[in-house]
């Protein structure tokens, strides 16, 4: 077995290369090692973006420079492989926001040409989305607690409407990936899976406040730089350690599985973003200034997976509880001080 992991050099992707390197299996990780992202976090960008493609090489993963908007690098990256795993995208919605086209030519035109490379290869696909593609209006069915807010039913499954309330760039360009897979499924027999994902955390995250919010938290905690909360903080989602997320795409694989998938942590691991951030602080047992802003355009105060249908037609679940997770982050995060000399960040507008 040979898979191609796009985005491979990236947070998640790199969690999928090891996975399966891990396991003997051969992998080829393709990134164009863009900084779009990372030069807003307010650490170096160049030596962040450095880190996971230096991870890759150290153990013995092979590592393509290159753009899935180009049909034809994608073409050879995927040579002989059995299995293409689509972690690359423009995952922010601020940026998107700011930076519409570049939204629409990585989330649309690269998952395409991915969609396409597994039809022309007849392999099985996987795409990630995001629990976004729902839309905000969720937000007028929530109820204010103590710490959280809350919802019944309280979680969602995949038959919920999609793009509903305010939209922006990001919401339209990952449905429109999500149509394109339908597309390439019922005209061309593709196997393919689509992964509404949510809340994902873990090492080798260099979260900031655009994307990644939980290891922005425990960066911020170590650096003793302040934490910005964008609405009240008891915006709720359910997250999922990066680990227990990578296991979900061979389980895919494995299971002959095909379609849409929630995949989250569920119930059991729904946080709030002041309760995550009152773990945190107990975890490292560390301490900084929180400031609170507006809530964002688009932002969803609420989301929480039903993973029913992962369980039962991948014989997936999520393992770590949060507390578990947080404390391999914090670890993490504490043995590497010297990527997060943090100064201002940048913001894009081009």
């Amino acid at each position: 077995m040979r898979v191609l992991v796009t985005g491979g050099c990236g947070f998640l992707g790199s969690h999928i290369c090891e996975y399966y390197g891990r396991r003997g299996v051969e992998v080829v990780s393709l990134d164009n090692m863009t900084t779009h992202e990372l030069r807003r976090t307010g650490y170096p960008a160049d030596r962040a973006r450095e880190y996971n493609y230096n991870f890759l090489r150290e153990h013995g993963i092979s590592t393509v420079k290159g753009d899935i908007r180009n049909l034809e690098t994608v073409m050879k990256s995927a040579e002989g492989c059995g299995f293409l795993v689509h972690t690359a995208a423009q995952p922010a919605m601020t940026i998107g926001i700011q930076r519409p086209r570049l939204d629409l030519s990585t989330n649309v035109l690269g998952t395409f040409n991915i969609l396409d490379a597994a039809r022309r290869l007849d392999v099985p696909v996987v795409i990630c989305s995001t629990i976004h593609v729902y839309g905000n209006r969720i937000n007028d069915a929530l109820r204010e607690g103590l710490t959280r807010y809350e919802r019944t039913p309280a979680s969602i499954d995949e038959s919920a409407t999609t793009v509903e309330g305010t939209l922006t760039p990001l919401h339209a360009s990952k449905r429109s990936a999500e149509l394109y897979a339908q597309v390439f499924a019922d005209s061309y027999g593709l196997r393919v899976g689509t992964f509404r994902l949510s809340g994902l955390y873990g090492s080798r995250q260099f979260g900031g406040e655009d994307h990644g919010w939980v290891a922005n938290f425990a960066i911020r905690l170590l650096t003793g730089k302040p934490i910005t909360i964008y609405g009240t903080g008891k915006q709720v989602r359910d997250i999922l350690h990066a680990s227990d997320a990578a296991a979900a795409f061979d389980a895919f694989y494995s299971s002959r599985g095909k379609g849409v998938y929630n995949v989250g942590g569920g119930l059991e691991r729904s946080i709030s973003l002041v309760e995550c951030l009152n773990l945190l602080k107990t975890i490292m047992d560390r301490d900084t200034i929180i400031r609170h802003e507006p809530e964002r355009l688009g932002d969803l105060r609420y989301f929480v997976c039903d993973i029913t249908k992962a369980k039962r037609e991948l014989g997936w679940e999520p393992l770590l509880t949060c507390e578990q997770g947080l404390r391999e982050l914090a670890s993490w995060v504490e043995s590497h001080e010297n990527q997060f000399s943090i100064r201002e960040t940048v913001s894009e507008t081009t």
